[in-house]
């Protein structure tokens, strides 16, 4: 079962963000278009409600006195006020249906609710602009022209056929209507969308604290009955409650790497799943409905495309974060039933028996440092720098030229820096992604005792995957050690004036990729850009890059699973950088090395374009 985290501390803060991101709508407004529409009718729906309940009070219907609440002046503004937030829903709701219907976007889908929904928000205020026109038509008050669209009415009226006396008959009857049509859009809030009005604010309230780049833990492994989720009420509360808090805006699905790229997953499509499945549940008239989830969910196409680059969690407006379901899932597959594919099924094997998904055996680790000068650390050294090589830097081909690299630059600068040599061990991270988190506990348990027997004031990794997990992921098992990105170290030590860099050779046009977990998890973009410009290679910026960039398809643990998709997720991000002529692609991951080279092989453009880590190029530049 999955921890338990306290959901209302700081509740300071937790009010803030229902304050900055439910009413300031700061995350919806990243989209000008569809923010500025939304602001229109979420604002407008808001004063018109507040304003309705004012005048309610004020008339004595509901209360057992007249509450005189405005003086003229006050009532003035009041009647502008509530003319100019009918006016901003008609106008949001306009913009609303020329979006749907005029300059649909490719990842947005229509439903009934849709139309319901917006049909049904034009109506009311529409029906209180023609009830107040009736009204000032037949009352002609000294303050009609504070209602400027009511005024507006009236005057239609003045010039038909319409008498005050039918205005005054019609108009009770139709300021029912308008009552009527507000009290049924609020009836209807449970059962479309809408729903969102309610949950949302109060999902963002209730969010989780932990970092995006830390999965939820399942405590005491070893006795827990629930591994995953394998049924709908296996999700956590905070889960199903965020399944009724998605708002459907399709800006997940815009953003996924997968759904552009072909694959079957998409994050829109797996929580509308979850909420029908949840509905389905909760719906049904006997106890002891049928809890399986949707078959559609669990099919390899689907559930194992997604890389967990967590582009979804930063544009979700409700603060959801899809690739957390996606991993329970996961969990339910590869610790309950062992139903997974045969290339998952293989790489858990691997670190199962070797401990590390390239499957290769422990004494195979130091065989990239052949001809290199490096301290290999025993229990009780001392050190500055502990370099943590990583699974791919040991024993892809590749990437050990990276490794290599970077040591030769630890040992210009005179670095004090040591190695744990065959003793190292594999993050993990790889493993927990693909949901086996008794394998990740052990390997963390493991790891943090290994280099607790080593003193050092910090650990430096090249791998954004195993700095993510040292960093956020492994305190929560006790692992707290300072851990810098070797993109951070490097940054550190040109400012402290430790080393110069010099005009490095002519790599061409060069563009620079953000690796998912060192920029998006972990906000290290500008570092690696400065490194480059120190040695005058400016990158030219591919379309989508830093927040906004592009996953290369490897993380989650895709870069182990097979795909059939016409157009794979690292040539897409290839193309990206075809689209803008680069000579040269460089990047700050192996992963995203090796699914990059993967991609230039496979179009046939290995000899036309180069591609580096940073490191490989600053080394050149020393």
């Amino acid at each position: 079962m999955t921890t338990t985290e306290k959901r209302i501390e700081k509740p300071w803060s937790r009010i803030g963000d229902v304050l900055l991101y439910a009413l300031g709508q700061v995350r919806t407004l990243k989209k000008l278009y569809p923010g500025f529409m939304h602001l229109l009718i979420f604002w407008g729906v808001i004063i018109q409600v507040v304003g309705t309940l004012i005048k309610i009070m004020q008339m004595g219907l509901f209360v057992p006195f007249t509450w005189p609440l405005f003086s003229q002046a006050v009532y003035f503004g009041y009647e502008l006020i509530m003319d100019l937030a009918g006016a901003a829903i008609l106008l949001g709701v306009i913009l609303a249906l020329i979006r749907r219907w005029v300059i649909k976007p490719a990842f947005m889908q229509n439903s009934w609710d849709d139309t319901y929904a917006l049909l049904l928000l034009a109506l009311i205020p529409i029906a209180g602009f023609i009830t107040e026109g009736l009204r000032l038509f037949s009352t002609r008050p000294v303050w009609a022209s504070w209602a400027p669209i009511g005024n507006f009415v009236a005057g239609l009226f003045q010039i038909s056929a319409i008498t005050t006396t039918q205005a005054d008959l019609i108009h009770p009857y139709l300021f029912w209507v308008h009552v009527g049509l507000g009290l049924f859009l609020t009836a209807s809030i449970p059962f479309t969308k809408l729903r969102h009005i309610i949950y949302t604010p109060i999902h963002i309230f209730l969010k989780t604290r932990r970092p995006a780049g830390e999965l939820n833990s399942i405590s005491d492994i070893m006795n827990a009955e629930v591994l995953g989720a394998s049924t709908i009420s296996e999700f956590s509360s905070l889960d199903l409650l965020a399944f009724d808090a998605c708002l459907q805006c399709g800006r997940c699905e815009e953003v996924c790497p997968a759904t552009n790229s072909g694959l079957a997953y998409s994050p829109r499509t797996l929580l509308l799943m979850l909420r029908e499945n949840m509905a389905d549940v909760l719906l049904a008239p006997q106890i002891g409905a049928n809890q399986n989830l949707q078959p559609e969910l669990l099919q390899e196409e689907f559930l194992w495309s997604c890389t967990t680059c967590g582009h979804c969690l930063d544009v979700c407006p409700a603060f959801i974060r899809p690739p957390e379901q996606v991993i329970d899932l996961r969990r339910a597959q590869v610790l309950m039933t062992g139903d997974v594919p045969q290339t998952v099924g293989e790489t858990l094997r691997n670190f199962e028996r070797q401990g590390n998904p390239w499957g290769m055996p422990a004494q195979n680790r130091m065989g990239w440092t052949e001809g290199l000068d490096i301290r290999v650390l025993s229990p009780g050294d001392e050190v500055d720098v502990l370099y943590y090589v990583g699974c791919a830097g040991a024993f892809d081909d590749r990437n050990k030229k990276v490794a290599r690299a970077f040591i030769e630059i630890l040992n210009k600068m005179h670095v004090d820096y040591g190695i744990l040599g065959d003793a190292e061990k594999c993050c993990g991270e790889t493993t927990r992604r693909m949901g086996n988190e008794y394998l990740f506990q052990v390997a963390a348990e493991e790891n943090i005792n290994l280099f607790s027997e080593i003193k050092f004031n910090k650990i430096i990794t090249l791998c954004p995957h195993g700095f993510n997990t040292f960093k956020n992921e492994y305190p929560k098992f006790g692992g707290n050690f300072q851990i810098q990105h070797a993109v951070e170290f490097l940054t550190d030590l040109l400012a402290d004036h430790k080393f110069k860099l010099s005009t490095g050779q002519d790599f061409g046009k060069l563009t620079f990729h953000d690796s998912c977990y060192l920029g998006r998890y972990n906000k290290i973009y500008s570092q690696p850009r400065d490194l480059l410009r120190q040695i005058n290679l400016p990158p030219e910026e591919m379309k989508a890059a830093r927040e906004k960039s592009f996953c290369c398809g490897g993380g989650g643990g895709a870069m182990w699973f097979e795909t059939s998709a016409d157009t794979r997720i690292n040539q897409h991000r290839l193309q990206q950088a075809l689209d803008i002529k680069a000579d040269t692609i460089t990047t700050a991951c192996p992963y995203c090395l090796i699914m990059f080279d993967d991609a230039l092989r496979s179009k046939g453009l290995a000899e036309q374009i180069q591609v580096f880590d940073l490191v490989e190029i600053l080394n050149q530049s020393l």
